[in-house]
């Protein structure tokens, strides 16, 4: 009997031990968004576009990135093919609201701000809308740990749900598989307003790397975005990159997606 009492008072304190350093959800979605990003990213990327049929459009983009006082800058730049060539597009990430968006449309000359009302819209004919290319922060949606630990792709996950605080968001809800290593979330899937399953974000490979300053990221050379609803796809692969090598500042703004020149 002592035994047995001595058994059970060993597992209650251990399972109290185990509940003080467990994360919740939202303490495992911070810790997503606070990762360490490279100051400046410069890459060469292959993004291919998959119909129903299996029909594919290739394109060749440029996408050049800053993070400056943890707020992070991306400009993208179409080379080919013809029917998106010297399209331009520029997102800067701002804390506590909306994210800046301004796209050049060649075929109309001019750089025009994305609309906030436009979030759900696809960006440039891919799988993914102009919102699922925004920075989400945390505060945006309560988060709920479903699962401790699953494998995903190889990688030791947390699995969570996020459900957005604004009704008028796109998804009903995202559930989140987050490496535990690298705080990188390996895949993603997102229900529509049904509840229905609509798309899935998946990373199947990330690779660590060394920036020019020493620091070692782990980037995701791979991502894939599915929409299961209309067998869509676009496929985004990072064929070259350059990390922490210092950019100009004149890239990250309007000025240079209307000219294409610093």
């Amino acid at each position: 009997m002592k035994l047995t009492k001595t058994l059970i008072a060993t597992t209650i304190a251990l399972s109290m031990a185990f509940s003080a350093f467990a994360l919740d959800g939202t303490e495992i979605m911070t810790k997503v968004y606070d990762r360490k990003k490279p100051d400046f990213s410069k890459a060469a990327v292959i993004m291919t576009l998959t119909d129903k049929n299996g029909n594919t459009e290739v394109r060749q983009v440029g996408e050049y990135g800053r993070n400056k006082n943890d707020l992070t800058d991306t400009v993208m730049i179409f080379f080919s093919p013809a029917s998106v060539k010297d399209t331009r597009f520029l997102q800067k990430e701002n804390k506590g609201t909306d994210d800046d968006k301004w796209i050049f449309l060649p075929a109309l000359r001019t750089t025009r701000r994305v609309a906030s009302s436009d979030g759900d819209k696809a960006f440039v004919g891919t799988d993914f809308t102009y919102d699922d290319m925004s920075t989400r922060e945390v505060e945006e949606d309560t988060h709920e740990l479903l699962k401790e630990s699953e494998t995903k792709f190889n990688f030791d996950c947390y699995v969570v749900k996020s459900t957005p605080k604004d009704s008028k968001d796109q998804y009903l809800y995202r559930i989140s598989w987050v490496d535990k290593d690298s705080w990188i979330p390996v895949y993603i899937e997102l229900y529509d307003k049904k509840g229905k399953l609509q798309k899935i974000n998946s990373i199947p490979t990330l690779k660590k790397m060394q920036g020019a300053t020493g620091h070692t990221y782990n980037i995701p050379v791979k991502s894939l975005m599915e929409n299961v609803q209309t067998n869509h796809s676009t496929c985004i692969e990072i064929k070259n990159i350059e990390l922490d090598k210092p950019l100009q500042d004149g890239y990250f703004s309007p000025n240079f997606l209307q000219t294409g020149r610093l």
